[in-house]
């Protein structure tokens, strides 16, 4: 492997764990930077699966022990997340993931303008019990992120996120339930490359160092810097995905 190929992956890898840490969207600058490399686009996604499974177990491992992370709500879901989001990475074979971009673009836009429309929300803690149709709907809802992490991806922490904020989490809890999320979905897809043969380890392994590293510092510097930097991070990165979709969807 080329120096140059090393520091690459290093560099962008931190970079995207950095930004991983807290809001998602890390993948719209590892993924490019693995194909710049010359992997073909289903071991660079397989690969990034690898390497961001590395930094998402860190980010939550460092969200836990801020008590930021409510194990007792999610340790129910977490299997249905992991078996969906393998059925997810499965269903990628059966149809075109591309089917579902014009959706996606919609629902990144909905969340977008809600969260900017609610100027004060996500500042505080506001959650109250969940009746069982509100509960029924919330793991639903978790649920079928995982199954579309799985199966497509883009946008995956920003609807985790969500679902937490609407159910009256700040954005800091919100962001350490749905990084522990993220990373269990993170390890099915994972898990379904492995058996297809995709994942190119050499590659893989050396960006999860370093972004074990960028996720460590990010999610660091989310938890001292609190909720309003966490938001203003959210928002932005919804931005870029929904230009990112729009470009891929009617120019790429």
């Amino acid at each position: 492997m080329d120096l140059y190929k090393v520091i690459i992956i290093i560099f962008f890898g931190f970079v995207g764990a950095f930004i991983n840490a807290t809001v998602g969207g890390g993948g719209l600058i590892t993924l490019p930077a693995l194909l710049s490399v010359g992997l073909p686009p289903s071991a660079a996604i397989a690969t990034n699966k690898l390497a961001a499974s590395m930094g998402n177990l860190t980010s939550s491992l460092t969200f836990f022990k801020a008590g930021k992370i409510d194990i007792k709500l999610l340790g129910p879901i977490l299997p249905f997340v992991f078996i969906f989001s393998m059925l997810g990475a499965w269903t990628v074979h059966l149809m075109d993931s591309e089917l579902l971009r014009p959706l996606i673009i919609v629902m990144l836009i909905v969340v977008l303008v809600y969260t900017l429309l609610k100027k004060n929300w996500g500042q505080l803690e506001e959650r109250k019990p969940l009746d069982w149709k509100q509960g029924t709907l919330f793991v639903a809802g978790i649920v079928l992120i995982g199954f579309y992490d799985g199966f497509f991806g883009p946008g995956t922490g920003s609807f985790i996120m969500f679902i937490f904020l609407i159910a009256g989490f700040d954005f800091l809890q919100a962001a350490g339930n749905a990084k522990l999320l993220n990373f269990i979905s993170n390890i099915a897809a994972l898990i379904m490359f492995l058996i297809l043969g995709e994942v190119v380890f050499t590659y893989g392994l050396i960006m999860g160092v370093s972004m074990i590293a960028g996720a460590f510092i990010g999610t660091k510097f989310a938890l001292s810097k609190g909720t309003s930097f966490v938001r203003m991070l959210f928002i932005i990165m919804t931005v870029v995905l929904i230009i990112k979709n729009i470009y891929d969807y009617w120019f790429a």
